[in-house]
């Protein structure tokens, strides 16, 4: 025990982990952080970051015989030839689809840091209260002023791209200088400001660093070079990731212990101290099983896999999952609705084009329900857009030869795409539970996983397919096509709950510091801990959510409440 004994213990190193760890180990606490992937090192481990198509076996495409035997990962569209190495493959961690579920994972050192979509938006406060004022889920414990400190603690030293837009429904942050709207992409704007005069669209907020900051310079990060491969690891750190900031950061200060290709396999209950004293591990390589021991532990394992561990996590005194005497572990799981999009064409500006390849869309916050229920369903959603130009003078029908060097020196016509970000309500009927028949090649049983939509999320959907038809209309759109891609939950990688924060130790797994109610040396703050999901990407609230967290941490260990 004396030999694995940590004053932290964090485990997962993606987006929530490494802040975890950052934070911990700046604070003077000698932290480990255990990660159930292989190492993954920035810039040494990132094989394809410069590689040109033709460098690939199969030119960047995925072969029909790895579609055949990973049907799940192979609908992520971030999934090709390039990046496959930082996806799990279906059949190397198995799950249970009691319904059809899409679990994408990233199972390395930065999880999946290293392929998010870097889109990052903060809550409003109409967020944080509806919950409680419209009766959909328990009433998040903190509001919008509990967290703004902590959202523009952790922008400054992410890096965020974006515009002071003066939006009640979607407020700024401290930004970067924001990606420019293309010259299609502002008529639109315009039209549709025009057309209804409270539907602002606004250049997306991101994770990239558009002028880096001394701070970032300091973290060995440099511009973004708009090159759209951020997928395969950056070589220039220019979006933000575990790997190319936080556990660098961490490493810096001679307080962290890395331990990759460690699975959890749970957390120790200790009866007689009547507390969580460590975390025990299987090695993925060897199967050998090992114990580490810490007085505070981080679990940012990922929304489903920090579910899992918890409930795989019994003893005498939690025998059905640790801190689950409220029977509400595991339940009450969400994500994001993506099945709505639109496309369509644009006729004029045929004289106008734009350069790079920006890393973020057009965004309009949700304008449903927003401060009191006033749809025949619950909640809303987020609205992107994009304009671009391709086809390329129909070169594609051409062979190869001076008239097709030509037709490639031509782009086709604008066209634009929309799409929907919608939230979805937390039911305790969308659930994940333990097999009790299957395990996994480390002893450790399958999770069940039992999600699906409903009818308000049938009703959301038609609301938003006939506004963007509506909107788009009005913004001079032409041949407008609308299509629900019927895609399962869970492709949208946006997993919340099932750990949920709240003030009632009934209803609720986490207080408002994202600490356990009976096991207080136990704070979640990966996607598990989320109360509702709202309509924004999530990743830079569980970013407050866990500097916020250790802040508190280390205060109560300081102070005795916690040993």
């Amino acid at each position: 025990m004396n030999s694995n004994q940590y004053d932290a213990i964090v485990v997962g190193s993606g987006i929530s982990g490494g802040w975890a760890a950052k934070e911990l180990c700046e604070k003077g606490l000698k932290t480990l952080v255990l990660e159930r992937g292989r190492q993954v090192e920035h810039l040494k481990d990132y094989p394809t970051m410069t590689s040109n198509p033709w460098d690939m076996p199969h030119r960047n495409q995925i072969t029909k015989a790895d579609k055949l035997e990973n049907p799940v990962v192979n609908r992520c569209y971030a999934y090709k030839e390039d990046t496959e190495h930082f996806f799990v493959k279906d059949s190397e961690h198995p799950y249970v689809q009691e319904k059809p579920f899409d679990w994408v994972r990233g199972y390395q050192v930065g999880g999946k840091s290293l392929i998010w979509a870097r889109q990052t938006q903060r809550w409003s406060k109409f967020d944080f209260e509806g919950p409680g004022r419209d009766g959909f889920a328990v009433d998040w414990p903190i509001r919008y002023e509990d967290i703004a400190p902590w959202y523009s603690y952790v922008e400054k030293f992410v890096g965020i791209s974006g515009n002071y837009d003066g939006l009640e429904t979607l407020p700024d942050g401290e930004f970067l200088p924001a990606w420019e709207m293309n010259c299609v992409e502002k008529e639109i704007q315009k039209r549709i400001l025009d057309a209804y005069g409270d539907r602002k669209f606004v250049i997306g907020r991101c994770a990239h660093l558009t002028q880096p900051n001394e701070v970032h310079l300091a973290q060995g990060r440099g511009k973004c070079m708009a090159r759209n491969q951020c997928y395969r690891g950056c070589p220039f750190g220019g979006y933000f990731s575990s790997n190319s900031s936080t556990l660098p950061k961490a490493a810096k200060t001679g307080n962290l212990s890395l331990r990759p290709d460690a699975v959890v396999h749970s957390l120790i209950w200790d009866d007689q101290k009547g507390k969580v004293t460590g975390v025990r591990v299987i090695d993925r390589v060897t199967n050998v099983a090992a114990e580490y021991f810490a007085n505070v532990i981080f679990l940012n394992a990922a929304a489903l896999n920090t579910n899992l561990i918890l409930l795989n996590s019994t003893s005498n005194r939690f025998p059905n999952g640790l801190g689950n005497d409220s029977g509400v572990l595991g339940k009450y799981i969400a994500f994001h609705n993506y099945r709505g999009s639109l496309n369509a064409g644009f006729e004029g500006f045929e004289d106008k084009y734009y350069s790079g390849r920006r890393p973020t869309a057009v965004m309009l916050p949700n304008f449903r329900n927003v401060k009191k229920q006033e749809m025949d369903f619950q909640r809303g959603y987020m609205s992107f857009y994009t304009a671009g130009r391709s086809g390329w003078g129909g070169a594609r029908n051409m062979s190869f030869g001076p008239e097709f060097k030509e037709a490639n020196s031509v782009p086709g016509p604008w066209s634009v795409y929309m799409m929907m970000q919608g939230e979805t309500i937390p039911k305790e009927t969308n659930a994940v539970t333990l097999s009790t028949g299957q395990k996994d090649q480390w002893g450790i049983p399958l999770l069940k996983i039992d999600v699906a939509y409903d009818s308000n999320d049938e009703r959301l959907l038609k609301d938003f397919l006939e506004q963007a038809e509506e909107m788009l209309t009005k913004a001079g759109c032409t041949n407008i096509r609308k299509s629900d891609s019927g895609q399962a939950p869970g492709l949208d990688i946006h997993e919340m709950g099932g750990a949920r924060m709240g003030r009632d130790p009934k209803t609720s797994i986490l207080n408002g510091f994202n600490q356990m109610h009976l096991a207080p040396n136990v704070f979640v703050t990966d996607g598990a801990c989320m109360t509702s999901t709202g309509t924004q990407n999530p990743s830079i609230t569980y970013m407050a959510l866990t500097a916020r967290a250790v802040d508190y941490a280390v205060n109560e260990l300081k102070k005795g409440n916690i040993k």
